[in-house]
């Protein structure tokens, strides 16, 4: 048996970056422009107008200031409000394969690698771009590496669930090095015509690097355990999939797009992530002083508060508990290795930290981690 590192990661933020006041004078365009158009059936009480939304609604329920995106301009035009991706032939790089490659590439310049050296690459996100051939599959070829790749969806615990499989693997001895990649597309499965979750998300792509922890000569993560779970739920759904034809359902539908009962989500998932990473923790023989860092799942500030709070027993420090929450927004997969890949490198070595994501399913999985 092998135990294995994370050696480096990498972040792809895309240059486009929209404010909670940019995204709100667009909505409420927008939700003029519907409820003129709409005027007699709202008067009819057919229709339900559209109400107004504002910065300070936004950052009170979520602690969101801004989100980076791949296209800002069809997000912002009130009469689309959706991303503008124009299609690309068969020959040319997908969108996801092309965002992945860049964060793969950081990461593998942090870890002295390059594409060559890698066994494995998986594909880890909440939406995929194609149903096949796989993306992993894509990135590989474009990485130069070699052995396998798939690609993989656990919504927003995908990128946790990746780096358990790949931890495996490199624990069997089945593979020597792996790199789990998180390219997010999210502002094209969000609803930016919906109040109530049209601030959520944001665009990124996220990489991280495992290798056997054999003679590393470098600074790195040594994962001492992983964990994951699985709870079926339909409070955050996208029934989005190659079925929709065969249901005759192509037309404009609202769940076609992601959704969320918000209430029910807080009330179960919270819960569920905290008891999670308290057996967790347990199992490995660790008590809450002896985490000095939790890299979260950057869904939602006030989620992350109370997580922090019960796992630690008290509120969070400073720097115990990072957010990037308020610039990138809810980035599924990707922002707990956001959070990690920007406030990890201080610790000393003998620290040991956690990284958790939680989401959709519901699906919840940690890493448990220890600087060498």
């Amino acid at each position: 048996m092998f135990t294995a590192a994370i050696t480096g990661t990498g972040v792809l933020t895309p240059q486009a970056v929209i404010t909670n006041d940019e995204l709100v004078v667009a909505f409420n365009a927008y939700a003029d422009l519907f409820n003129a158009k709409n005027a007699d059936a709202i008067a009819a009480g057919t229709v339900d107008a559209k109400p107004q939304s504002s910065a300070d609604f936004i950052f009170a329920a979520s602690g969101i200031e801004q989100r980076y995106v791949l296209d800002r301009d069809g997000i912002l035009d009130p009469e689309r409000m959706y991303p503008n991706l124009p299609a690309r032939t068969d020959d040319a790089p997908s969108y996801m394969a092309e965002i992945g490659l860049d964060a793969a590439q950081k990461a593998l310049t942090e870890a002295g690698l390059t594409g060559a050296d890698i066994d494995l690459v998986i594909c880890a996100a909440s939406n995929m771009e194609r149903a096949y051939p796989a993306v992993g599959v894509e990135i590989q070829q474009l990485l130069g590496a070699g052995g396998f790749a798939f690609d993989m969806n656990v919504a927003c615990s995908s990128a946790t669930f990746g780096i358990q499989t790949a931890v495996d693997m490199i624990r069997a001895g089945s593979i020597q090095r792996a790199i789990v990649i998180n390219p997010e597309i999210c502002s094209a499965h969000l609803e930016w015509r919906d109040r109530d979750c049209h601030f959520i998300f944001g665009d990124v792509a996220t990489a991280t690097i495992l290798e056997r922890d054999e003679d590393l000569g470098k600074p790195h993560f040594k994962v001492k355990s992983t964990r994951c779970a699985t709870q079926f739920s339909n409070n955050i759904r996208n029934n989005n999939g190659f079925l929709r034809r065969t249901h005759d359902q192509m037309e404009d539908r609202r769940d076609m797009q992601f959704m969320q009962n918000g209430r029910k989500v807080f009330k179960e998932v919270l819960p569920l992530v905290s008891k999670h990473i308290a057996d967790h923790m347990a199992d490995a023989g660790m008590q809450a002083d002896d985490l000095k860092r939790l890299w979260l799942h950057q869904a939602n500030k006030t989620m992350n508060d109370y997580i922090g709070k019960k796992v630690l027993g008290r509120v969070p420090m400073d720097g115990e508990q990072p957010n990037i929450l308020q610039d990138y927004a809810n980035t599924s997969s990707a922002g707990s290795i956001i959070a990690f890949s920007q406030n990890s490198s201080d610790l000393a070595v003998g620290d040991t930290g956690l990284i958790c994501s939680f989401g959709a399913g519901y699906s919840v999985g940690s890493v448990i981690v220890e600087r060498a």
